[in-house]
């Protein structure tokens, strides 16, 4: 791959060089290691596309199940990339929870573009010389990692993944996330320049894809230089499909198997995902099923066996006692216990929160491993709470003559974030009418001090949550009501979606009414 022009007298420079110095000479090796990174870069050598737009779905298709809108994004980048071969590619940034295929994906776009596919993990990089290069005045001075990555690639216009981009760390040393500012915009990194060079390369015709799992970790310009594409949790019935058409097939070759010598039933699946794993992703799941394979293996190559069906009680006897117990609703109703939705890395999950009161002096307590943010939801339910004494059933004296506990189980979980306001509210608002919350409800928002419920994050994750614990109707705020085209429609059909403006509408569905039982039905918004 000839170097242009500017790069070539640069290399013919040191090259002079080289031919007054003495080979004994320190610097000799660092010119030869100079002229030899330069000679090895791909300056001019591209990959030939393939645009074939069919192919490539079925190769998304084969490699992902569902992830519709991700592939569908991929496709239009393609069709641009048909229609205006000169143009610039986008910066993808692949968001979600571990485990989901945010890295495999990167492989599956590499093979159907028919290009070379480069991952870079920028988990825990804290030096800016990583990403732009040591000067040559250093000793052992090497190129930044994506100059050596592209070395190592051969071509100028790899898939290059900058995987967990919210890990970058930053100290004394500079700061990598402001290094990749030049290399993530499109309308600069034609010719970017590390400091090892020190001539310019063009990064443009690079298809940069970047990883998280949280945006809260990742500055605002480097955010603002990327395409955002979230990538959900997967539900039960989505887990099923993926064990049945991709985990098995590859623990069954890893492990020497052959398909009719080890046949799964779905509830097998089923027992694996309820009991043995609590994630968002399926990278658990491999690897429970993985470990029911390699049982069944150790039966096969001993002959004690020949053809194994794995069922419910067989996993149960392999992978020993369930690990995990899901969150249910509440039995019983009483006041001041209500239930919210949160969303975590592994999920949505449903939070049970309690709130008790007893003589004193007016003093609240928050127990439950609880942030700030959520500390401070808790101070807005209350002083939202004492504001409408009289709505309610309260007595101004009631404050001030009684102490205030709240809880948030498990206490050894952190928990944070305004969403769970709306709820802590309605505990309170229960415990100082003596009105009993119905269990079948959940709900998720935050809280204003006017009593206005405000829009949240995770909806679909914190409804598949409410459907696992056999929750049947749950409270939204009213701006999310937009968000329930992303709900799957196996919880549409279980839950009853109930959008709020204000806390009175939230309670005049959560409280029960003079003793009236809860009701079990359960059906999707028309």
């Amino acid at each position: 791959a000839k170097p242009p022009d500017d790069v070539l007298a640069q290399a013919d420079r040191e090259l002079r060089r080289l031919d007054v110095i003495p080979p004994a000479s320190p610097e000799y090796s660092v010119i030869v290691s100079y002229v030899e990174t330069i000679a090895e870069l791909p300056w001019s050598k591209l990959s030939q596309d393939n645009l074939d737009l069919d192919q490539a779905q079925k190769i998304l298709d084969r490699d992902h199940y569902d992830l519709e809108k991700v592939k569908r994004r991929l496709i239009e980048y393609l069709a641009v990339r048909k229609l205006n071969p000169q143009g610039h590619g986008p910066i993808l940034c692949f968001l979600g929870p571990p485990g989901v295929g945010k890295t495999s994906l990167g492989q599956s776009i590499a093979d159907a573009l028919g290009r070379k596919f480069v991952r870079m993990s920028l988990g825990g990089i804290r030096d800016e010389a990583e990403i732009r290069g040591h000067r040559r005045t250093y000793i052992a001075s090497m190129p930044g990692r994506i100059i050596q990555e592209l070395r190592r690639a051969g071509t100028r216009n790899p898939v290059m993944m900058l995987d967990e981009i919210d890990k970058i760390g930053t100290d004394f040393r500079g700061d990598p996330a402001s290094a990749l500012l030049e290399v993530l915009d499109p309308r600069q990194n034609n010719s970017f320049s590390d400091r090892y060079l020190d001539v310019p390369f063009d990064l443009s015709q690079v298809l940069f894809i970047a990883t998280a799992n949280y945006m809260d970790g990742v500055p605002e310009p480097l955010r603002d230089r990327m395409e955002v594409i979230s990538l959900p949790g997967y539900t039960e019935r989505e887990k099923l499909e993926i064990a049945k058409r991709y985990l098995v097939r590859r623990q069954l070759e890893e492990n020497g198997l052959k398909p009719e010598q080890c046949e799964w039933q779905d509830e097998a699946f089923r027992r694996i995902i309820n009991d043995y794993t609590h994630e968002a992703g399926v990278r658990e799941l491999e690897r429970q099923i993985g470990a029911v394979c390699r049982a069944v293996a150790a039966q096969v190559a001993r002959g004690k066996a020949e053809r194994v069906t794995i069922t419910p009680e067989r996993v149960a006897e392999l992978l020993g006692p369930a690990k995990y117990v899901r969150e249910t609703k509440l039995k019983t109703s009483q006041p001041g216990v209500a239930t919210g939705l949160a969303y975590t890395p592994a999920g949505g999950e449903v939070l049970h929160i309690e709130a008790t009161r007893y003589p004193g002096k007016g003093s609240v307590t928050l127990t439950g491993h609880i942030g700030e943010v959520m500390k401070e939801s808790v101070q807005a339910a209350l002083s939202l709470v004492r504001s409408r004494n009289s709505e309610i059933g309260a007595k101004p004296e009631d404050f001030r003559n009684i102490d205030i506990h709240v809880h948030v189980p498990a206490g050894a979980v952190p928990k944070d974030g305004p969403s769970a306001g709306i709820a802590m509210f309605t505990a309170l608002a229960s415990l100082f009418s003596n009105t009993p919350v119905r269990p079948d409800v959940a709900m998720t928002g935050e809280i204003t001090l006017r009593g206005l419920v405000l829009p949240i994050g995770g909806l679909k994750e914190k409804s598949l949550a409410a459907m696992r614990a056999g929750i049947s109707t749950v409270i939204i705020p009213k701006l999310n009501e937009k968000d329930l085209v992303d709900v799957p429609e196996e919880a549409k059909q279980k839950l009853k979606f109930i959008p709020v403006e204000n806390v009175d509408e939230a309670l005049s569905v959560a409280l029960e009414k003079d003793g009236a039982q809860p009701t079990s039905e359960s059906k999707s918004p028309s």
